[in-house]
């Protein structure tokens, strides 16, 4: 028996989960109330006193963590122009699991350094300009940003021509400047895993120090990565397999939280049809979004405005009328819950209306141009139309009767058949909700990881296996 604990300190609750490694079993899932504020170990001391009231005293022979408390990782990603470089740091961002508060581009101006002063990012991502291109962009950016007035960590991921230059600008106001390959190093070639674990690692070093974090240290072996980088990793692991055990193949996550909703497409995403042609940068295969104006509670007025509320109205079979009290409930009141069946439909519609608007922005779309040959179709982004499975995930999901009602607003639309979502995908629920978790376990056991999310992740009342 190894027993391993696997810890996300979230913003509003800090969830645990605790397995036997060795019989690829979850012993026991139990949650406590985040305490940054004051000390991290007390939330989670009363999620440990509700699993062992489940389980009887455990004792682990590892204890690993990640967290998006306090906000998460909160990054600014700059670059050159704004469909590349600036585009492939945004990428790289996000896939650290970072909650991207600002994307600049070009020269940066006096009142954008404002800006980036009052946005208080954890980190700050440079980039600008390919391997030996364009220089005079980003040694401008590096003089400005050296004029910040706060010590704000910095990855350097730009022309790697005048990166030393960069460095040494920028460490003259910053304690922490961290240099990495540069996420485009040719004209449409991304390079965004290297920045990607630079961002991670200065995370590690300092953003857990900074948020208070690091008093888990006596309780924690190892905090290892943002949250939604874990669920990233796990994602890609349910998809891709390891050596020994097969993956599922093509996926999507969705999580649907308070704040964000967040999606995830493990895919390639190319066209479908032979006819059509690609434009923009290329997608990564492990490819994260995340929308803060879309969530079921502290973004829920966000939420009505980015949909309107019809939309939100029509999935619940209700008047707008009734929408907008619902709404205005919640966000008085975060912690409200349905108390009738109208309000139990209305929530219903919100996180379908999350899942429909977050995946119209994650999914790639279709244009028509004219052409002195005819009609031809260009493709920006991924086509996921051939999208298999789709897991849910967040509290909306998990604690819901209609879970799939949720997330059928992923599926592909006819009366839009120009953004490619999936055609016919089939939903599975992380009722338990371990992908974070399992992300975790991941990285010293993968393929104890990958089954039990197999195991445990569940179609209706199925297993997968």
């Amino acid at each position: 028996m190894k027993n391993v604990l696997l810890i996300d300190f979230g913003s509003t609750y800090t969830k645990i989960t605790a397995v036997d490694v060795d019989r690829e079993e979850i012993l026991g899932t139990a949650r406590g109330v985040t305490t940054v504020e004051t000390d991290i170990t007390e939330g989670l001391n009363q999620a440990l006193k509700v699993l062992f009231s489940q389980t009887g005293k455990l004792a682990f022979d590892k204890v690993l963590g990640c967290s998006s408390a306090a906000g998460g990782l909160k990054m600014v990603a700059i670059g050159l122009v704004s469909e590349l470089t600036a585009e492939a740091a945004k990428r790289a961002a996000l896939g650290a699991g970072a909650k991207v508060l600002g994307v600049y581009c070009g020269e940066l101006s006096e009142y954008e350094i404002a800006e980036i002063a009052d946005l208080k990012a954890d980190i700050i991502l440079l980039a600008g300009g390919t391997d030996g291109g364009n220089k005079e962009v980003i040694l401008h950016n590096a003089q400005m940003l050296a004029t910040l007035h706060q010590d704000v960590p910095m990855v350097v991921a730009g022309n790697k021509s005048v990166a030393p230059q960069i460095v040494k600008i920028l460490s003259t106001e910053m304690s922490e400047v961290e240099h990495t390959e540069n996420v485009m190093p040719k004209l449409n070639e991304l390079n965004i895993l290297p920045a990607r674990e630079t961002i991670r690692n200065v995370f590690l070093k300092r953003i857990v120090q900074a948020k208070g974090l690091d008093k888990a240290n006596k309780m924690v072996d190892r905090m290892v990565m943002p949250t939604p980088a874990a669920v990233l990793k796990a994602a890609e692991l349910l998809s891709k397999g390891t050596d020994s055990e097969q993956g599922l193949g093509d996926i999507m996550v969705v999580d649907i939280g308070g704040a964000t909703t967040d999606v995830y497409s493990i895919a390639k995403g190319n066209p479908t049809n032979a006819t059509v042609y690609m434009h923009g940068l290329p997608e990564p295969f492990a490819k994260r979004t995340v929308e803060g104006d879309l969530g079921m509670r502290y973004s829920a007025v966000a939420l009505l405005k980015a949909s309107g509320a019809k939309m939100i109205a029509d999935y619940a079979k209700a008047s707008e009328s009734a929408v907008n009290a619902y709404i205005e409930k919640v966000e008085g009141d975060i912690d409200y819950l349905p108390q009738t069946e109208e309000e139990a439909g209305i929530e219903i519609a919100m996180g379908k209306t999350c899942t429909r608007l977050s995946a119209e922005r994650h999914a790639g779309y279709l244009e028509t141009y004219s052409t002195p040959c005819g009609m031809t179709q260009v493709q920006t982004g991924k086509d996921l139309t051939e999208v298999k499975v789709v897991i849910g995930t967040g509290g909306v999901i998990i604690n819901n009767a209609e879970p799939e009602a949720i997330l059928q607003g992923i599926e592909f639309d006819s009366a839009n058949p120009l953004t490619l979502k999936p055609k016919n995908p089939e939903y599975l629920i992380d009722s338990q909700y371990i992908m974070a978790s399992m992300g975790l376990l991941s990285e010293e056991y993968p393929d104890a990881a990958l089954r039990m999310m197999k195991k445990y992740i569940i179609r209706g009342n199925q297993s997968w296996t």
